[in-house]
This record gives structure tokens, C-alpha cells and sequence, in this order.
């Protein structure tokens, strides 16, 4: 029996346009498996409101969501400026940490004089104004020639491809979010604008410190992170990445961000990370209840690339249709997986495979040769289900853990459907007779594979594969 279930699952934002309990309810019915909580606004009480409401959709629904604490990092911005600013080519303006706007001296957030170099190029506006820094005028203020023409409005971003911050991205508002969210239930923290892997190294270690046990996704979102060997360690330290394809247009070129999120989400299949592709998805339903074509392209573009996740931005937080566009992304997700199978990659070759990778892969095989309706694996940390989830089967997983975390946390994973269960010795199969009572699988009878290990609820047990008829 063929079940319909979306294999690459959905992260929205959370914002003005979606700011309740019942909104939050009817995007997790029309396909939402997470939120994205976006920490550049919002005060601590409007966020712990929206968790409260999330968990209340989970409870209503039994359907576990993930939560993902988006830290704003150093994502600097203009100042508040007096009026909009006309500048021109050709023109000089002072950036200053301590001053107010005044003429073509403009406020910034943030003390670049600490960190840019002259000739080194800034970009303001998303972009829009490209600049060139001439001078480190004065500890807190800097000079930079203005390349083209624009105008300049309060807080609008500013973008330094150039620049190296040394490891200095968690900024001081960052700590105190991460303070916070260490004591509400965050399954996921995202870290922006990471350089190197010591960047995700050391905020696991805020988090250990914390006592938080939220996974790191990382950002690419910076010309620093996109070289080969860097790229390929900040894979590897993560819990899974997130293509930031909005900033990495700025940082690195727009005609960069196709083959980069290739390259990210091979990278993530290898090595069995969780893959975000994020930014301007379905940008046009902001205002529309219908996408472009461009769109619909590109998300079915990364469905059939194998991306476990699809993200939303401004379409669910600020948008006129946010349900219009989650169902509009679903349907997309749903039709292709249907015609079109994940692209293959090359697995990654080691001398001696661990046993769960020949576990899972085995399974999958298993699982394809015999028309089996789901593959259910029994885990505790969620381990199993996403090695599993790297060969990108084309059925549902069906995760049994005894763990909300792990639950909350796999709901990003793909083809993840998840349950919290007992731990027992036939916790999977329980689970899979259950879900037959309940119409899951058709009034046929259906074969499942279940992977498990011969000590239920222990880490790192995994190493039973069973073909079972419901």
C-alpha cells in the first residue's frame, strides 16, 4: 500500500501573521513539523508564549513539532536614522558605533572599527548598496565610498564578505538567548554566520555548560564557510545545516548558491546530518496566494536533491497567506516525490564500516525489495532513524523512541514519522499494530522492517533487523 506522507518536511517562522495558538495548530494540520523562532526579534515573554503554544498543538494533535531558537549572531545593522539617507556614488560616509545620525555620519550597531580592514567591501541594504571601507577613522567609527546609488533607512542590514571575525560571532544578546533558551524546550539552536567549525565547537560547549540538549544546526551563510575543507569540518562538527541562502547571496554571490546548496546537502546525506535549505522558497506568496512557477521549481529542485527540510521565512511570519503557502509547499513536496526519485550520491567510503550504517543500509535494501509499506526503527537518541533517513528510503520511517527530545527532534528528519512509546522489546512492532487499528496502513496486509536492538532503550544498541506481516 502506497501511504501518503510528505518525505521532506517543513520549517516555518513564526511572526506577526502567525502569532497564536490557533494559527499555530492549523499550520502543524496543513504540514508543519517545525518552527523557527527568529531571536533578531521579539521580546523572552512573546517567546514563551509561542512555546507554550507549540506544545499545546503537540498535545492536541499528537503530532511532535521541533522548535528552532534562530540566534541573530552578528548580523549588523544600521542605526536609527533621522530620515532616509539619499547617498550617491562617489560619496563618503562614516559608519560610528557611538554617534547619532547626522548628515552622511550614520549610527551602526556595531563597533566595525574593531574588525574591517580598508578595502575590504560592505554591503548595506541586503546588498542593494555596495561600499568600499577607505578608512578606520576612530575606535568606533570607520569611512566608506559609496560604489552606487541608494538610500539609507534605519536598522537595514549590513553584509561583510571580507571581513574575519576570528571566532567572535556570538555577541553578548546571543549569550543571554542562549541563556534563555537553555531553560525552555528548544530542540535546535541555528548559528549564523559561522566561519569555521570552532564557532559550533564552542557553542557546544555554552550549551553542555547550559545544560541544554538542543542540537546546532549551522548556517552557511558566509564566504569563509563555502571553502571546501572548512565547509566539509562544519558538516561534520554540526547536527545538521542550514543553507542561509539570503546572506550567502550577499557574502558570496548569488550564482554561488546553487552549487553550494548541492554541495551542502551531499555533504549532509554523507555524513548523516539534518539539511536546511532556506530563503525566499516561495517568497511571492508573501503577497499572493499563489507561487511562481520559479518557485514551485525550486522547492521541487531540492526535494528531489534529497534536502530533509524546506524552510519559510517572511511567507509564514509576515505574510498574507501563510496556510495558502505551506499547502502550496506540500503539494509540491508531495507530487514530486511521487515521479521523481532523490538524486544518488556517493556514499562515503571507510575501511570498516560502523555496524548502524550496515544496519541501516541493509534495512533500506531489505525494505525496497520487498514492497515494505514503512521501515520502523526503534531509538532512544534518534541516532537510528537518522542513518536511516541518509539513504533516503522512499517510504516513512516510522521513529519509536521514549524520548520527547528525540521525537521533537526528529520531526525535522526526513521521511521521520514519529511516536513516543515505552521502551520494550517489541516497542516497533506494538507501535506498527497500533497504527494498522487506526487505518495507517489500509485493511491489507502489510509488511514492515524493523530495526531495533537487543537492548531496548540503550544508546548505540542497534543491531537487529526483522521483517514482520501486519
Amino acid at each position: 500500500m502506497s501511504i501518503i506522507f510528505k518525505r521532506t518536511k517543513i520549517l516555518a517562522t513564526l511572526g506577526p501573521s502567525t502569532n497564536s495558538a490557533e494559527m499555530i495548530e492549523k499550520l502543524a494540520r496543513a504540514g508543519v513539523n517545525g518552527f523557527r523562532l527568529n531571536f533578531s526579534h521579539g521580546t523572552y515573554e512573546e517567546r514563551d508564549q509561542q512555546i507554550a503554544w507549540i506544545r499545546q498543538t503537540t498535545a492536541k494533535t499528537g503530532k511532535p513539532v521541533a522548535i528552532l531558537q534562530d540566534l541573530q549572531g552578528p548580523k549588523i545593522r544600521l542605526g536609527m536614522l533621522k530620515q532616509n539617507t539619499d547617498v550617491n556614488q562617489g560619496d563618503v560616509i562614516t559608519l560610528d558605533f557611538a554617534a547619532e545620525h547626522d548628515g552622511l555620519t550614520i549610527p551602526v550597531q556595531y563597533n566595525l572599527a574593531e574588525k574591517v580592514k580598508p578595502g575590504e567591501t560592505l554591503y548595506i541594504f541586503d546588498g542593494k548598496i555596495r561600499t568600499t571601507v577607505t578608512e578606520i577613522a576612530s575606535e568606533t567609527a570607520i569611512k566608506v565610498r559609496v560604489e552606487n546609488p541608494g538610500t539609507l533607512m534605519s536598522k537595514k542590514g549590513i553584509n561583510l564578505p571580507d571581513t574575519d571575525f576570528g571566532g567572535d560571532i556570538l555577541t553578548p544578546k546571543d549569550l543571554a538567548d542562549l541563556e534563555f533558551g537553555a531553560t525552555r524546550d528548544i530542540d535546535f539552536v541555528a548559528l549564523s554566520f559561522i566561519q569555521s567549525a570552532d564557532d559550533i565547537n564552542n557553542l557546544r560547549q555554552i550549551l553542555a555548560a547550559n545544560g541544554s540538549t538542543a542540537q546546532i544546526i549551522a548556517k552557511v551563510e558566509t564566504k569563509a564557510a563555502i571553502i571546501d575543507d572548512t565547509l566539509k569540518a562544519i558538516v561534520k562538527a554540526s547536527d545538521g545545516v542550514m543553507v542561509a541562502r539570503g546572506d550567502l547571496a550577499v557574502e558570496a554571490g548569488a550564482e554561488v548558491v546553487p552549487i553550494v546548496q548541492r554541495r551542502i546537502i551531499a555533504l549532509c546525506r554523507r555524513y548523516e546530518r539534518l539539511c536546511i535549505v532556506a530563503t525566499q522558497m516561495m517568497a511571492s506568496m508573501v503577497d499572493s496566494p499563489e507561487p511562481t512557477r520559479a518557485e514551485v521549481s525550486d522547492v521541487s529542485n531540492a526535494v528531489v536533491q534529497g534536502a530533509d527540510t524546506v524552510m519559510l521565512s517572511d511567507e509564514t511570519a509576515n505574510g498574507k497567506y501563510p496556510l495558502e503557502t505551506v499547502a502550496a509547499m506540500k503539494k509540491v513536496i508531495l507530487y514530486t516525490q511521487d515521479r521523481e526519485p532523490v538524486q544518488p550520491i556517493e556514499r562515503k567510503l571507510v575501511e570498516k564500516m560502523k555496524s548502524r550504517d550496515a544496519i541501516s543500509a541493509a534495512a533500506v535494501s531489505l525494505a525496497n525489495k520487498l514492497g515494505a509499506s514503512s521501515i520502523i526503527a526503534e531509538t532512544k537518541s534518534g541516532a537510528t532513524s537518522a542513518n536511516i533517513a541518509a539513504y533516503r528510503p522512499n517510504m516513512p520511517i516510522i521513529s519509536v523512541t521514549s524520548e520527547l527530545r528525540t521525537a521533537q527532534q526528529l520531526a525535522l528528519s526526513y521521511a521521520s514519522r514519529n511516536y513516543i512509546y515505552p521502551d520494550g522489546e517489541e516497542a516497533g512492532y506494538e507501535v506498527a499494530q497500533e497504527l494498522k487499528k487506526q487505518g495507517y496502513y489500509g485493511s491489507d496486509p502489510n509488511t514492515v522492517v524493523i530495526v531495533s536492538g537487543r537492548y531496548p532503550g540503550v544508546i548505540g544498541a542497534t543491531d537487529t533487523i526483522k521483517v514482520r506481516v501486519i
